[in-house]
């Protein structure tokens, strides 16, 4: 009895002093943080305890008292860009010490395999890099493939230092681009990966943003199950993305839409519901920069590649702070959906935050050009484009995947002249043209460029149904 007393009083001495003071896991060790910014800093606590928390690169103290269900979370401001520095939290007699904090650019990357892909799957970009890997500012955030019903707190994965071992898991995308801002800011980067091959971009939108919509509630019901990825609304977001949401952000950078190609006509929708909820979820109108789906043999009998293709760039005309990457020129094989090409990419995406966040550089043609309008002359068809460049151009003899129809609907092969940043396009089938479209098939590959040697995106000047 006396011995069973004894254990009783070790066991409840054991609770009493068992750590409340906690962090969530993104708050670690070698984290990045937003530099010149309001940054939060969050956790868990003693409820009515007081926490303390000095950062190195502070010179006060912030005090304030956990609430009344444990949670605490308060304003840090950052300075410029720089570190180590080290973070400490205390309350009661706990205190927690965050070391080789560095404050510079954090940026969000996630989608479907394609953002995912990386050294694990034998990616030679990234075993090229793995022995010259040892930046000590570009930082890394790998997010573990969970899912769940139920928004979560946390997430189980810290900040790493940048090193072979944690490069060859992570996104090549994402390390290329972490690479080309350290280039060209001279800054910290660090940069998060949350991303899941063959996921739907329904998983990762709040299914309260999507249940209320008939078209986008039709859409997620074709997603069907798979022992690969998840296809419930909102169970990646729940799991992988909302414990981030106290994290500031400069951007994100998204690559997925092959999962959505057989839903393609709310696409647009969805990516906007998508985007809204994001921003509104971090209380941040941060930019979203993402990847056009790139050439692939899906074997559908209509282009839906094609026609999400033109959902993705009604995204990127139509809503603020979008901007979309081409992949037209970047694909070595039609029947492999996981390009290798990801260096190239990732200078795209790269290349577009630093005219557009970081309003670096000068030149209109950092980014593909775009269908603008068109008016027809007599016989030819003269098309407009944004981002051109100093002029328009053909890789070879002729414009390939041209085509031009006139009231029959009827699609002939087209003939193109380049006159600077127009398109004057014609057949000698076609008296008085109506439509034309460019790359609007499932594996056409684009050599038509700007004088930046970006693909023109593919486009169609018709709303016909096939």
């Amino acid at each position: 009895m006396k011995r069973n007393l004894v254990i009783l009083l070790l066991l409840f001495s054991a609770v009493a002093v068992q750590a409340q003071l906690r962090l969530p896991h993104v708050l670690s060790d070698n984290m990045v943080l937003q530099r010149n910014a309001t940054v939060y800093i969050w956790g868990w606590g003693r409820a009515g305890s007081t926490v303390s928390l000095s950062a190195s690169w502070l010179q006060d103290t912030t005090r304030f008292v956990v609430d009344g269900s444990g949670r605490w979370k308060t304003a840090v401001a950052t300075s410029n860009a720089g570190g180590p520095y080290s973070l400490d939290v205390q309350a009661d007699a706990e205190r927690i010490t965050l070391q080789n904090v560095l404050l510079g650019d954090v940026w969000l990357c996630s989608g479907q395999s394609n953002m995912e892909w990386s050294g694990e799957q034998n990616l030679k970009e990234i075993l090229d890099e793995l022995p010259k890997a040892h930046d000590p500012e570009i930082r890394l955030l790998q997010v573990s493939r969970y899912g769940s019903d139920y928004p979560q707190d946390d997430i189980p994965n810290q900040w790493q230092k940048l090193d072979a071992q944690s490069l060859k898991p992570f996104s090549a995308i994402g390390y290329f681009i972490a690479k080309e801002l350290r280039k060209e800011l001279g800054v910290p980067i660090g940069i998060i990966n949350a991303s899941w091959g063959g996921t739907a971009a329904e998983v990762w939108t709040p299914s309260y943003f999507v249940d209320p919509d008939p078209e986008l509630r039709a859409a997620a019901e074709k997603q069907t199950a798979a022992s690969f990825r998840p296809h419930a609304v909102g169970v990646l977001w729940n799991s992988m993305l909302h414990p981030l949401i106290n994290y500031k952000l400069s951007g994100v950078f998204w690559y997925q839409g092959e999962s959505n190609v057989a839903t393609w006509s709310s696409y647009d929708r969805l990516m906007q519901r998508m985007i809204l909820s994001w921003r509104l979820a971090w209380n941040q109108d941060y930019p979203f920069y993402f990847v056009q789906i790139a050439p692939f043999t899906y074997n559908n009998k209509l282009p839906l590649a094609a026609l999400l293709r033109e959902q993705q760039m009604k995204t990127a005309t139509s809503l603020r702070k979008t901007a979309m990457v081409v992949t037209t020129d970047l694909v070595d094989n039609v029947g492999d959906i996981h390009p290798i090409q990801k260096r190239a990419v990732a200078k795209r995406l790269a290349d577009i935050a630093l005219h557009e966040h970081y309003l670096k550089g000068e030149r209109d043609d950092y980014k593909s050009p775009m269908y603008k309008g068109h008016r027809v002359d007599g016989k030819t068809m003269v098309i407009d484009f944004d981002h051109v460049g100093k002029s328009l151009v053909v890789e070879g003899k002729t414009v390939k995947h041209l085509f031009i129809a006139g009231q029959d609907k009827v699609f002939h092969e087209a003939v193109a002249v380049v006159k600077g940043n127009q398109l004057l396009v014609s057949s000698a089938s076609v008296a008085t043209p109506v439509a034309v479209r460019f790359g609007f098939g499932e594996t056409d590959m684009s050599n038509l460029f700007n004088s930046n040697g970006l693909p023109v995106a593919p486009f169609r000047t018709d709303d016909w149904s096939f």
